[in-house]
C-alpha cells in the first residue's frame, strides 16, 4: 500500500509567551528565569493532502494560537513546521513569501477580518494583486469567478462591510482565502459567530470548495456535530496539549483519552431516550504558566491513579490512533 506524503508536518510546536510587568521585576530580584505562559506544548500532527483535520477544545486550549503560528502571524518558540517538504517554522518574512499564497487562514470573527472602507470586490482582489502577476482585466475575471464559487453573487461585490450581511461577510472572507489558488486552509471557527441557519449552509459551501478546489483544511470548532459532519480525523487539545488524535468514527464511537470523553458526553442530545455517558470532570482548569509535570488532566480526571503523576507522550496505541494516557 502506497504511504501518502503529508503536506503539512507539525512536529513539537512550542509557543511561549513571556509575562511583563512586576512578575519579571520580582523574577530578577529573585535570580530565576521569569515564568512563561505555555499557550502550545509539544504539539504535532499531519494533515494530508484533501484532508480535512479538526482541532477541538475548550477555550483558551490553544487552538488559535496553532492556527496563527500555521501562517506565520506567530513566530513559533520551537519545533518544526514543514509544508509541502519545506520548513516554514524558521524562514524570516522574505523567504515565507512564496508560500504566503499556499497558505491561508479564514478568521473566526468575519466583521474584523474585512477593511470597512473597501467594496467587498477590492478585498477579494487584494490578495490577487499581491500574490500574482495578473492585469487589472484579469483580476476582474478572477474576482467574479470567486464570488460565484462562494455563492455571492457580482452584484454584492460593489457593496461595502456593512451592507452585508453575517453570512455574506464571511463569505467574502472564504473567497479572500481561495483567491490565490492555496492549497492548505486553516479554519478558525469560521462559523461560530453565525446564527444556525447561516451555519449549515457555511459549512456546506466548505466541503464543495475542498472537493472542487483539493483543498487540505485545518478546522479550529467548538461545533462537535460539525466537525463529525466535516472532518476526517479529529485532534483533541487540552491545556496547549493533544492528547488524542484518530479518525472522526473512532473518536466519537470510542473516546480513548478523558478528557474527550467528558468533551462528547457535553454535547446536549435532544433525543430523551438516548442513553447519555454521565462522565463528568472537576474543577477548573489549570493555570498555562505552571503546569503539571504528570498528566495535565489527572487534578480534574475521576480516573486518575498515582501513575498519572508521571509525564505521558503522546503515543500511537492502533493504527492511526494516538493518546497521551497512561491508563489506555
Amino acid at each position: 500500500m502506497e504511504q501518502i506524503v503529508p503536506l503539512l508536518e507539525v512536529r513539537n510546536l512550542r509557543m511561549h509567551f513571556p509575562l511583563g510587568g512586576l512578575t519579571v521585576l520580582l523574577s530578577q530580584l529573585r535570580g530565576v528565569a521569569p515564568p512563561v505562559v505555555r499557550a502550545v506544548e509539544n504539539v504535532s500532527f499531519d494533515v494530508a493532502p484533501g484532508e480535512t483535520l479538526a482541532l477541538v477544545g475548550e477555550s483558551g486550549c490553544g487552538k488559535s494560537t496553532v492556527a496563527r503560528c500555521l501562517v506565520r502571524l506567530l513566530d513559533p518558540t520551537a519545533g518544526s513546521i514543514r509544508y509541502d517538504g519545506n520548513e516554514v517554522a524558521t524562514m524570516d518574512t522574505t523567504a515565507f513569501g512564496p508560500f504566503r499564497r499556499q497558505i491561508q487562514m479564514v478568521f473566526q470573527d468575519p466583521t474584523a477580518s474585512l477593511n470597512p472602507r473597501l467594496t467587498a470586490r477590492s478585498m477579494i482582489e487584494e490578495p490577487i494583486m499581491l500574490h500574482t502577476d495578473l492585469s487589472s482585466k484579469a483580476r476582474r475575471e478572477r474576482v467574479d469567478e470567486l464570488l460565484d464559487q462562494v455563492d455571492l453573487g457580482r452584484d454584492l461585490g460593489n457593496r461595502y462591510a456593512h451592507e452585508l450581511s453575517g453570512g455574506q461577510r464571511q463569505r467574502v472572507n472564504i473567497a479572500r482565502a481561495i483567491a490565490t489558488n492555496p492549497r492548505f486552509v486553516v479554519l478558525d471557527e469560521p462559523t461560530s459567530a453565525l446564527d444556525v441557519s447561516l451555519r449549515s449552509r457555511a459549512i456546506l459551501l466548505l466541503e464543495k470548495l475542498r472537493s472542487r478546489l483539493s483543498l487540505s483544511y485545518l478546522f479550529i470548532s467548538h461545533d462537535l456535530a460539525t466537525v463529525r459532519y466535516l472532518a476526517n480525523r479529529v485532534a483533541v487539545m487540552y491545556l496547549g496539549a493533544i492528547v488524542e488524535i484518530g479518525t472522526t468514527h473512532d473518536v466519537f464511537k470510542s473516546p480513548l483519552h478523558p478528557y474527550t470523553r467528558a468533551l462528547l458526553a457535553s454535547v446536549p442530545i435532544p433525543d430523551p431516550d438516548v442513553k447519555r455517558d454521565k462522565f463528568r470532570l472537576s474543577g477548573e482548569i489549570p493555570s498555562p504558566i505552571d503546569i503539571d509535570a504528570g498528566c495535565r488532566l489527572r487534578g480534574r480526571c475521576p480516573l486518575a491513579q498515582p501513575i498519572c503523576a508521571q509525564p505521558v507522550p503522546l503515543r500511537e496505541v492502533a493504527p492511526g490512533r494516538s493518546v497521551a494516557c497512561h491508563l489506555v
